[in-house]
This record gives structure tokens, C-alpha cells and sequence, in this order.
């Protein structure tokens, strides 16, 4: 009984603690369990699976199940699980694996090949490694920009229903970077975005839209070059849009389109636009659409054309109006305009948006524009 109490005293020992002494006597664990396989192996497996759904053989169901199961756990190494945070050595042994197996380009290719659950676990995968950085360089940024076909596949996404909603996610993903936003902003697909907004699905539209948004607003310095260098190009197809028979189009085409020409960084853009009497008169022409949305949001870019305008082109506007049978609700009240409070709408019964605060020289160009616009309408 001694000699057992002394046993565990000394294995006690006041100046070892038990948990560190235990921690001594252990050997070192390795990285990866043999339950758990090691990033090279899980690569290994899931690209060969794929190649099996490629066949759409009889093997297709086992499979798809081992797809599942390694994106599963690619998915575990990258974001790790409720109790522990991802493992940086494992991490990187992956990201490594993903680039000189090809299996990146792979998931991109074979997406519409793998399940639902495996759509958004390859979404998630894909941005997550997007986003890992080594200091100030970005691997996977990289990697995409020596491999831009990524980037078209995923373009391309947009016409494929089952996985047009994850290309977008994934899209929009590449578009933070400035380096990939730059390819696909140069890329002959770019004029694609113009027929996908318009695509009859609703979903798939508007998500295009919002990527068609976020590449010609996120990087400003290299979006006003772009436009600079494609300017006729671009509007051209712009210009269809702004007369879509879909509603939705339309507006966000024209809430966009003030964006574009107000920012500071566009200024050579809007000078051109508003230059060309042709687009003056396209913003006329919706002043009088029937949707009072629709009319704000081309009066919003109409009285900053014409405060940025020559003397010439009011001269000409004012033709216009002169020769137009139905007036736009601006030029019937233009007196709406000259009251005091900063905030009242220049179209009646349709609130100026909250935060803007026309300066008073805006002011007066268009008091001036619709008087002179309401004088026409009485000869």
C-alpha cells in the first residue's frame, strides 16, 4: 500500500504537473490521423471520382458519394470545424495540391456534375482559398491570372441554370481583386453581361446584374480607363439596355448609369456622354415613361447632363421640348424646384433619396432648364 502511495506521489510530483509530465512520456502526433487522409490523398480521390462522373457510367452514384465525402473534408481543413481552427500546414499542403493537380480548374469544369450540397461546398472551398494570402501576395489570385479560362468557365456559368446563382458567387468573389476584375473587364465575354441581365430568369438576371454592377463600380481607376478604351463599344450596348421592355432592367440600368457619369473618377466619360445630343434625348424620351421610377431615375441623370452642358445643347433641348406632345411632371412644375428646403424632389410626389443635398448651382440649372422647357411648352 506504501510503496503504491509513494509510486503515484512521485508520479505527482509537486514540480511536474500530471498533464505536462503525461505530455512527455507521449510521442509526437502526427498531422493527420489514419482516419483522417492528408490532403494529397483527398485531392487524389476527388479527382478521380470526378473523372468517373465524367464517364456517367454505372459507377456515377458511389461516385458521386465519394465526391461528397472529400469535399467534406477539403471543406474541414480550410475553415475547420466548431472546436478547432484550420490547421495552417495542412492548409497549405492543400492549396499546394489544388494548383499543381489542376483539380481547381477541375471543379469549375465539372460543377454541374456534382450535387447540390457539393455546388455550395465547392463554392465555399473556392472562395476560401480565393482569399488566402502569404503576407502581401495572394496564391490563388495568382494562379487564376496565369489561368484565366477559370475565370471564362465561370462566366459561362450564366447560361447553365443549375449553377448560374454559384458562378455568380464566385464571381463576385474574383472581382475584389483588381488583377482578375482587370481580365474580365478586357476579355472578349465582358459584352456577355449585356445579354445575361436579360435572360427570362429572374434569378439568373439579377445576379448577373449585380456582377455586371460591382465590376464597373469597385475598382474606379481602372474601370474609367477601361471605359475610356471601350467607350463606344460599351454604351452602344448600354444604350439597349436603357430601352428594354423589362422594367427591372431598365431602372437599374439607369440608376447605374448616374453612378457611372457622377463619379469623379469618370469625368472624361460623362463629358463624352453628354456631348452626343443623342443620349440627352434618350433621357427625355424617359422622362416620359409611365413608371414614375423610371422618370426620377432619368431626371436624376437629365439635370446632371444639363449642368455639365453647353449653351448650345440647352438650346437644343429646349427645341425639343418644344416639338415633344407630352411633357415629363418636371417641366409641367418647374416652381416645385424653387423652394427653400435643400431636400424637395424636383419630381413631384417622388422623395429625393436620403444623404443628398443638391448644391445650389445644381439648383439653379435645372430651375433654369425646366423654366426655360416650360416657357416652350407655351408657344
Amino acid at each position: 500500500m506504501f510503496c503504491c502511495l509513494d509510486t503515484l506521489g512521485s508520479f505527482y510530483s509537486p514540480c511536474i504537473p500530471y498533464w505536462k509530465k503525461r505530455s512527455l512520456n507521449m510521442k509526437k502526433m502526427p498531422l493527420f490521423s489514419k482516419s483522417h487522409k492528408n490532403p494529397a490523398e483527398i485531392v487524389k480521390i476527388l479527382k478521380d471520382n470526378l473523372a468517373i462522373l465524367e464517364k456517367q457510367d454505372k459507377k456515377t452514384d458511389k461516385a458521386s458519394e465519394e465526391v461528397s465525402k472529400s469535399l467534406q473534408a477539403m471543406k474541414e481543413i480550410l475553415c475547420g470545424t466548431n472546436d478547432k481552427e484550420p490547421p495552417t500546414e495542412a492548409v497549405a499542403q492543400l492549396a499546394q495540391e489544388l494548383y499543381s493537380s489542376g483539380l481547381l480548374v477541375t471543379l469549375i469544369a465539372d460543377l454541374q456534375l456534382i450535387d447540390f450540397e457539393g455546388k455550395k461546398d465547392v463554392t465555399q472551398i473556392f472562395n476560401n482559398i480565393l482569399r488566402r494570402q502569404i503576407g502581401a501576395r495572394s496564391p490563388t489570385v495568382e494562379y487564376i491570372s496565369s489561368h484565366p479560362h477559370i475565370l471564362s468557365m465561370l462566366l459561362k456559368g450564366y447560361e447553365a441554370p443549375q449553377i448560374a446563382l454559384r458562378c455568380g458567387i464566385m464571381l463576385r468573389e474574383c472581382i475584389r481583386h483588381e488583377p482578375l476584375a482587370k481580365i474580365i473587364l478586357f476579355s472578349n465575354q465582358f459584352k456577355d453581361f449585356f445579354k445575361y441581365v436579360e435572360l427570362s430568369t429572374f434569378d439568373i438576371a439579377s445576379d448577373a446584374f449585380a456582377t455586371f454592377k460591382d465590376l464597373l463600380t469597385r475598382h474606379k481607376v481602372l474601370v474609367a480607363d477601361f471605359l475610356e478604351q471601350n467607350y463606344d463599344t460599351v454604351f452602344e450596348e448600354y444604350e439597349k439596355l436603357l430601352q428594354s421592355e423589362n422594367y427591372v432592367t431598365k431602372r437599374q440600368s439607369l440608376k447605374l448609369l448616374g453612378e457611372l457619369i457622377l463619379d469623379r473618377h469618370n469625368f472624361a466619360i460623362m463629358t463624352k456622354y453628354i456631348s452626343k445630343p443623342e443620349n440627352l434625348k434618350l433621357m427625355m424620351n424617359l422622362l416620359r415613361d409611365k413608371s414614375p421610377n423610371i422618370q426620377f431615375e432619368a431626371f436624376h441623370v437629365f439635370k446632371n447632363c444639363l449642368l455639365n452642358s453647353k449653351p448650345a445643347v440647352k438650346q437644343r433641348v429646349s427645341v425639343w421640348f418644344r416639338e415633344t406632345p407630352k411633357w415629363p411632371r418636371a417641366a409641367d412644375e418647374p416652381q416645385t424646384l424653387l423652394r427653400n428646403d435643400s431636400t424637395e424632389s424636383p419630381v413631384p410626389g417622388h422623395p429625393v433619396p436620403a444623404g443628398v443635398h443638391p448644391s445650389n448651382e445644381m439648383r439653379s440649372a435645372v430651375i433654369s432648364s425646366c423654366s426655360e422647357m416650360h416657357k416652350c411648352r407655351k408657344i
